[in-house]
Order: C-alpha cells, then sequence, then structure tokens
C-alpha cells in the first residue's frame, strides 16, 4: 500500500515537473504558412515575398498566424515545432496571450495575420460586427488593418462610401448596378494604411499586395462580385440581405490613416480595442521591452530583415516573415545590417 501511494506521488511530481519544463519553453514564434487560391489571386506571394505555394495555381491569400478553427496555424520553428496554435493556448494559456488578454479572449486566439496578393479586384464586401456575428454566427466580429506593400501604377482600393447614404439609397444603386457612384475610391501608393472597422464596406483593387492584421473571423458578407464566374462557370454566392444589417452607412471625411513616417523610432499608425500596431522602421540595430504589456506582441516583416534575439533564442526574420512573441518575453533585441520594416501589434 505504501509503495503504491509513494509512486503515485513520484508520478504527480514528475508531471508536476514535466509541465513545468514544457512552460519553460516558450520563445518568439514562426508559423507554418497556410496558401489559398482565390479566383482574383496572383503571383506576389512567390515573387515579392519569396513564398513557394506550388501546387497552387495562384495565391491570393496566405494565413501567417491564425486560430480559425478550419485553419489553426502550426509551429515550424524550434521544440514545440509541429504543435498547433490551438495546443499552445490550452498548455501555456497567459503566459502566451498575457492574462488580461487571456481574461478576455481564453483559449481562443484574437487575432488573424495574411498577406492578400490582389491580381484582380477584390468582391465589395463587409464584415459583422461582434454583436451581429455573435447572433448569427458564435463569431468574433471582423474589424481589420491593411498595410500596403506594393502597389502597381495606378492601383485603388475602396473604404467607405463617399456621401451620406442610407439602406434605400445603397439597394436602389446595388440593383441598378450603380454601386461605385457612392463608393470611396482612393488610389494608394506603398506605405498606405487603412483602418476598416467592422461595417465598412471595401474591396481591395487589383495590383495591390497587403499585409493584413485582424480580428480572428473568416465571416464575410459579398455584396457585388463583377459578375465573375468560377473555372466551373459559376457565380460565387452574394450575401445582399445579410449585409444591410451590417453595413455603416455613414460617410467620414479621411478613410486613409495618416501617420508621419519616421526612422529608427517607433510610429503608431492603429490603435482600437482589437489591437494596436506601430511601424517600426530601422537602418540598426534596436530593442523593445515587452515587460509591461501584458499581451503577446506580433511582428510582420514587410521589408528587409534582422535577427531577434529574445532570452536564447535567434530567429532570423526577413520580408513575409509573422513571428509570434509570447507575453512571457521581456526586452527582445532586433540586429539588422540592412535594416528592416515590421508591423508591431499586441492587444492595449
Amino acid at each position: 500500500m505504501f509503495n503504491r501511494a509513494f509512486l503515485l506521488v513520484l508520478l504527480f511530481l514528475k508531471y508536476i515537473f514535466a509541465t513545468k519544463k514544457d512552460m519553460s519553453t516558450l520563445y518568439p514564434l514562426k508559423f507554418k504558412t497556410i496558401y489559398k487560391d482565390k479566383i482574383w489571386g496572383g503571383e506576389k506571394i512567390n515573387t515579392y515575398l519569396g513564398k513557394d505555394f506550388s501546387p497552387l495555381p495562384n495565391c491570393g491569400e496566405t494565413w501567417e498566424i491564425s486560430g480559425v478553427k478550419s485553419d489553426v496555424s502550426v509551429v515550424e520553428n524550434g521544440s514545440l515545432a509541429g504543435k498547433s496554435l490551438d495546443a499552445l493556448l490550452t498548455s501555456f494559456k497567459s503566459e502566451l496571450l498575457g492574462q488580461k488578454v487571456y481574461e478576455r479572449f481564453g483559449d481562443e486566439f484574437p487575432l488573424l495575420v495574411k498577406f492578400i496578393d490582389a491580381n484582380d479586384d477584390l468582391s465589395i464586401q463587409v464584415h459583422p460586427d461582434d454583436k451581429l456575428a455573435k447572433e448569427r454566427h458564435n463569431s468574433f466580429g471582423k474589424t481589420e488593418m491593411w498595410y500596403v506593400i506594393q502597389a502597381d501604377e495606378g492601383a485603388t482600393l475602396i473604404s467607405g462610401f463617399n456621401q451620406q447614404t442610407d439602406e434605400n439609397t445603397y439597394l436602389e444603386k446595388l440593383n441598378t448596378g450603380k454601386i461605385n457612384d457612392i463608393l470611396n475610391k482612393e488610389e494608394v501608393t506603398a506605405g498606405d494604411v487603412f483602418f476598416l472597422p467592422a461595417g465598412r464596406v471595401h474591396t481591395i483593387g487589383k495590383g495591390l499586395l497587403i499585409a493584413e492584421i485582424q480580428q480572428t473571423s473568416d465571416i464575410t458578407y459579398r455584396i457585388y462580385d463583377f459578375d465573375r464566374v468560377d473555372d466551373k462557370g459559376n457565380k460565387r454566392e452574394l450575401h445582399t440581405q445579410e449585409a444591410l444589417a451590417a453595413i455603416d452607412y455613414n460617410v467620414y471625411p479621411e478613410y486613409k490613416s495618416l501617420y508621419q513616417k519616421k526612422v529608427n523610432e517607433p510610429v503608431e499608425v492603429v490603435t482600437c480595442e482589437y489591437f494596436t500596431t506601430n511601424i517600426l522602421e530601422f537602418t540598426e540595430a534596436t530593442e523593445r521591452d515587452y515587460s509591461a504589456k501584458d499581451s503577446f506582441v506580433i511582428h510582420v516583416c514587410v521589408d528587409g530583415e534582422y535577427i531577434l534575439e529574445c532570452d536564447d533564442t535567434k530567429l532570423k526574420v526577413k520580408m513575409g516573415d509573422s513571428i509570434l512573441i509570447p507575453a512571457t518575453a521581456g526586452k527582445v533585441e532586433m540586429q539588422t545590417t540592412s535594416g528592416f520594416k515590421i508591423l508591431e501589434s499586441y492587444i492595449a
């Protein structure tokens, strides 16, 4: 009886020790890229970002860090390679997310990171907010931001309305094929930033390569798709009625996020309840102290390369990479010889 009890205690202590040992293995994480072919996708994911999406015929999107249930990211680097983001959350909880973030979101990773290559115009669309998404889909809403990595000459996108609009006017324009008359179209160049709260009608235009930070959601209401057909001759589904309750019909004086570009110091470009994003453009080594943030931090490299040093981990980061830095990280160092530009995102 004594021997059995002693054995159980040993096994319990071994479990506790193994768990603590495993908990100490958090480090900056890179995930396997998830590639998605789209009717409007192109080649820039490969030609600009150096990502091989074969055997897909094209690539419209890559999902770099995802907790969406149908496409959960899997770790690529280090001792946790092969583990899913879901598994990490189950094991590490607030050590990965931060205490206040974990209390808010639990075992659901709150952000989704993408690259988007529009070889043709995307559909005109809108996303629901948290309340509507919860009621209809038991999901988060979808507020997002875009950073333009590369833009062909004359490339445009749509964000919001160009005049005050109501549901009746909107439907009249939509049903008569004149929806573009009331939409705000912007010509864009590399470095432009757009913040798109849930409810804002939008589309990415042909010729744009974009980095996207968004809430974890894959809910899109497609409003208009230019009467396109897929390789089987089928038109994609529209969500005309579903979109009506989601749309913000107001007009705003400015849709582009205006910021002063600076080198060798952080520049905040977006802050909202779902994420804060800074642009870090550096030509020299720098360090960032994340110890007081109580949040994970994501680096999305949109130009150049650097060596990320955190505790005992050194990780080479280059254009097209996205790195998840756990909330337990304190100071991180970024060494560079060629310079880099990153989107640094966290939950404030």
